[in-house]
């Protein structure tokens, strides 16, 4: 398969209105609920097209259950009448970190699921065993093998329990939430994630004939019920696709209306950016960006938080704008430790960073970045260096786009119709230097 990149001619400022994709972080979970529904089909509309999400379908094939992706209707049919495997096959697994959604409808529908391992971001340590104790107070059997393998086995019907997780991870909620829906009595899931996509995915399992109660705090309580049913369903917008397309139209300067987003779902993003001097405008449901390219940012202080504190997928992308801005910005990230991966490649662009020995980011602004050849090392760092392109004199080039499309449809088609000039390339071969 071919290598592609993109190529960004910056110095454009940006002005339009668009919509964007639906959030990858529902969609994924409820591709991967499918499997229980073991009568009728289950449509999902609005799917996005990207690489996460023919990850999910392909794990969906390999248990399997048939797909029809109708991409031009974005438009998900899911037959999982024949689901007839709980193995997870590792070329898959190691794609995308989403595989760990498998673990739930696999062991509710075949009583066990083995899995390989999980890929996706590497921003440092996310483990699941709070996954597997979950699994475990809940009736499961879970084995850990030296080669790698976890194979959890369920004898018989989860039972409702007290849960808790010690961090409030939005895929650990999704995985023990549905697992609870299908358990026998009652269960308590406490420090659950608030995510707005967590509270999709409930509304989701909830319309299928789930009995889940308190979606968007931090308890939740979940009565079980005996079977869910295929239903139809459109997911919420994504608001991280939202906030990067926010901060685009922030570092590129210009007029850009984000429209069928849900502004609540970003507040904290909103009154970052304002302090930063970006003039943002809301609707009930529209986000106005505008910033004139002659007027310098304002230095920030960030530190991420889960959900509504400010994301640390977004964390990335401020620090691109931080970049900019005239006075020195400190960015503290509280959930991953690897999450400053973006740093080089700023650097490489003539930003002013360093990270201090208690792990703070501090940002002093440039007048100016200026345009390099870059990898994307994951999905929000690729981000980031594209916007950071956006706001150069000249042409950059940024490789391994395989990232970004992991969680953004065509970004540089949504760009391009803002006025941005970005086009995707195949990638040119690295020359060896003459000693190699």
């Amino acid at each position: 398969m071919s290598q592609q990149a993109l190529r960004v001619e910056g110095g454009q400022p940006l002005h339009g209105k668009i919509q964007v994709q639906r959030a990858k972080n529902a969609v994924l979970a409820m591709i991967a609920a499918s499997i229980v529904v073991e009568e009728g089909v289950t449509v999902i509309h609005h799917v996005p097209d990207i690489e996460d999400v023919g990850s999910a379908f392909d794990l969906l094939r390999a248990v399997g259950a048939t797909v029809e992706h109708d991409k031009r209707q974005q438009t998900a049919v899911i037959d999982a009448s024949a689901v007839n495997s709980g193995t997870l096959p590792a070329d898959v697994t190691g794609k995308f970190r989403g595989s760990v959604l498998f673990l739930a409808p696999l062991q509710l529908r075949l009583g066990y699921v083995e899995l390989p391992g999980s890929g996706g971001c590497d921003i440092g340590t996310r483990k699941i065993d709070f996954h597997h104790r979950g699994f475990a107070r809940l009736g499961a059997d879970v084995q850990y093998f030296d080669d790698g393998r976890t194979i959890i086995d369920v004898p018989g019907r989860f039972r409702g329990a007290s849960l808790y997780l010690d961090l409030p991870s939005h895929t650990g909620t999704e995985n023990l939430m549905l697992a609870a829906a299908l358990a026998e009595g009652e269960t308590v899931l406490e420090n659950a994630s608030a995510e707005p996509e967590v509270t999709d995915f409930g509304n989701f399992l909830n319309a299928m004939g789930a009995n889940i109660r308190g979606l968007g705090g931090k308890t939740l309580f979940i009565t079980g019920v005996e079977r869910l049913r295929a239903i139809e369903y459109t997911p919420m917008p994504d608001r991280l696709v939202a906030g990067t397309m926010m901060m685009a139209a922030a570092i590129s300067g210009g007029d850009v209306t984000i429209e069928d987003i849900e502004p609540a779902h970003l507040r904290i993003v909103i009154a970052k950016l304002e302090q930063m001097g970006v003039d943002i405008t809301l609707g009930d449901s529209s986000i106005r960006v505008r910033r004139s390219r002659s007027m310098r940012l304002k230095p920030i202080n960030i530190q991420t938080y889960p959900y509504p504190g400010f994301p640390t997928d977004l964390q990335p992308c401020i620090a691109a704008l931080s970049s900019l801005a005239e006075g020195t910005s400190y960015i503290r990230e509280r959930i991953f430790d690897n999450r400053y991966d973006y740093v080089d490649a700023l650097l490489q662009m003539g930003a002013d960073i360093l990270i201090s020995q208690n792990d703070v980011c501090i940002i002093k602004g440039v007048g100016r970045l200026k345009p390099a050849r870059l990898t994307a090392e994951n999905i929000r760092s690729g981000a980031t260096i594209l916007l950071a392109a956006l706001a150069t004199q000249g042409e950059s080039v940024i490789e391994n786009v395989y990232q970004i499309d992991r969680g953004y449809q065509a970004i540089e088609e949504q760009l391009r119709h803002l006025g941005a000039s970005v086009s995707r390339v195949e990638a040119a071969p690295r020359r060896l230097p003459a000693w190699a």
